[in-house]
Parts: structure tokens; C-alpha cells; sequence
């Protein structure tokens, strides 16, 4: 079995699983589709496994192509993370940071952060993940997570920035029309928006929201923005961040006295990163403008 391969085949192996098909994954890799299918057939040849199969829906892979699917990714790991480390020489705050943080962080909170951090280094370029899932960083799937959990992997700095506290709201429209709930009673008796899967982390929560059920939401979705957008939009109470909710004159909190959980806040990046200053100062940044955000009592 030939060992000696080139990059250039395992990123056209990684781009038509992602793409199901050779034309799709040679867009996205900007070169001419025969070269990815020559780049397959390559592959396949050294390591004497079939990779993909034709079906009506693309390229799908085969046993053997899923085996290989996590060392690709990893190689495509270390060969960003290798670009990223040698792309600043000069000493300058410069070149690219990956951040990732949760769906609301990400979308509400981190643009305004991210923007004075841009005006302060121009020359750094900011990738964000905004996404639930949490990314390893050991991996290097990210260079620097917000976590609204305390992290536990070792190698990793990790600062804790402060608290959020969560709530039921609803839009000022929508209490004038359907009325105020005084309990948890009453609440049931409104139009609820939560989650459609129940997640362990859902679960460890239901008792400070009630124990309210699936069955309970008359809108059900399982991205934390589907459901903002819906309380923004009055379609009944749900469940935000209380700091969110204060931006937003049209928003009001109730049960305010009865329901008050909260979720802590960390940042956190690989120690090997602490070094390098675009890291050291995208860190720091982030560290004191989420601890500033957080500061205020709610």
C-alpha cells in the first residue's frame, strides 16, 4: 500500500464527502472536476478500497471511506493549525482566529465585540463558528470557545467571564392580548415556545422551568435563534437570555421572581496558543468585554 500521499487527495477525498459529487467538490476546491476525480481514483488505487458508491443522491461513502473520514479530518486539523502558526513571523496582530461560541453568543452578543477588536487590529481575520455543538479545541476545530459550561479537557486556559441568567419573555404585544401569567399554573394556559429534542442538558433544566414538556410548546424548534425570533415576534413566552431580553424594549420578563436560573460563561484556547499575540489579544479581548457584558446585576 503506497504511504507517501499527497494532501491535494485526502482535501478532494474530505470535499466530495462533504459535497456528494465530483462537480460540487471541485467548486468548492476551485480546480477543474476531472482533477478530483483523478485525485479519487488516485486514492482508491493506493490504498485498494473503493471509497464512494453512485446512488440518486451523489457520491455516497463507503464502509471504508468512514473509516478514513476521521484521520482525514485530522490531517486537514494539523495542516490549518500548521498555516495558522507560521503565518505570523513579524510579531504583528495579524492573521486568522477561529472562534466558536453558541448560537446566540455568536449571532447577539459577539458582532459588536468582534467589530472593536477588528478596529483596534485591522489586520486580524476572525472566523466564527456559531454553533451548540461544542468544537474540540485539542483538535483544533477552534482556536479560542465560549462555553456556557466549564470546560474539563486539559492543556486549555480557561477564564470564567461571568454569569447569564435565563427567563420566560414575551413580547409587550403579545401580554396585552393574551395576559400575564401569575405562576407556573398559568403559564401553561399561554402559547409556549421551547425545544423540540430533548437534549441531557434540556433535562438537567426542566425543574427550574416548571418541568414544562414538549407537548406543552405550541412552537418547537431545537436552534435557540428560531426561538428568539419567535418570542421577538410575539408568537407566545419562551425562554432567553434576560441580558438579550433588556436590549429590547418591546420585551418583558415574567415570573421574573420565580424562575431564575443561570448559565456560567468561560473563554477558553489551547495553552499552546498563549504565545502567540493575535491569540493572546483575541483572548484577552474577548475575556474583558464578555466579563464588562455580564457585569451589570440582571
Amino acid at each position: 500500500m503506497e504511504t507517501n500521499l499527497s494532501w491535494d487527495l485526502y482535501k478532494s477525498f474530505l470535499a466530495v464527502v462533504k459535497e456528494k459529487s465530483l462537480s460540487g467538490a471541485a467548486k468548492v476546491l476551485n480546480i477543474a472536476q476531472p482533477t478530483v476525480g483523478r485525485h479519487i481514483d488516485t486514492l482508491e488505487e493506493a490504498l485498494k478500497v473503493s471509497l464512494f458508491t453512485r446512488s440518486r443522491l451523489g457520491f455516497m461513502p463507503t464502509d471504508a471511506a468512514l473509516r478514513l473520514l476521521p484521520y482525514a479530518e485530522s490531517i486537514a486539523t494539523s495542516a490549518t493549525a500548521l498555516i495558522r502558526e507560521v503565518s505570523d513571523t513579524s510579531g504583528a496582530i495579524k492573521g486568522v482566529v477561529r472562534i466558536t461560541a453558541s448560537e446566540v453568543i455568536g449571532i447577539e452578543v459577539l458582532p459588536e465585540i468582534l467589530s472593536r477588536l477588528h478596529a483596534n487590529h485591522p489586520d486580524l481575520k476572525i472566523e466564527l463558528v456559531a454553533t451548540n455543538q461544542a468544537k474540540n479545541l485539542l483538535a483544533r476545530e477552534a482556536d479560542i470557545a465560549i462555553r456556557m459550561f466549564k470546560p474539563t479537557q486539559q492543556a486549555l486556559i480557561i477564564r470564567k467571564v461571568g454569569e447569564t441568567e435565563l427567563g420566560w419573555h414575551a413580547h409587550k404585544d403579545y401580554l396585552k392580548r393574551m395576559g400575564t401569567p401569575k405562576n407556573e399554573s398559568d403559564l401553561l394556559k399561554h402559547s409556549l415556545i421551547g425545544f423540540d429534542e430533548e437534549t441531557p442538558f434540556i433535562r438537567s433544566f426542566k425543574s427550574k422551568f416548571a418541568n414544562i414538556e414538549r407537548k406543552n410548546f405550541s412552537f418547537r424548534s431545537d436552534s435557540d435563534l428560531a426561538q428568539l425570533a419567535a418570542i421577538r415576534n410575539g408568537f407566545g413566552i419562551g425562554i432567553c437570555q434576560a441580558k438579550l431580553a433588556q436590549r429590547d424594549p418591546n420585551l418583558v420578563r415574567v415570573l421574573g421572581k420565580i424562575v431564575q436560573p443561570k448559565l456560567g460563561v468561560w473563554v477558553t484556547m489551547h495553552e499552546d496558543l498563549k504565545s502567540n499575540l493575535r491569540f493572546k489579544t483575541v483572548f484577552s479581548a474577548l475575556t474583558a468585554s464578555l466579563s464588562e457584558y455580564l457585569g451589570a446585576t440582571v
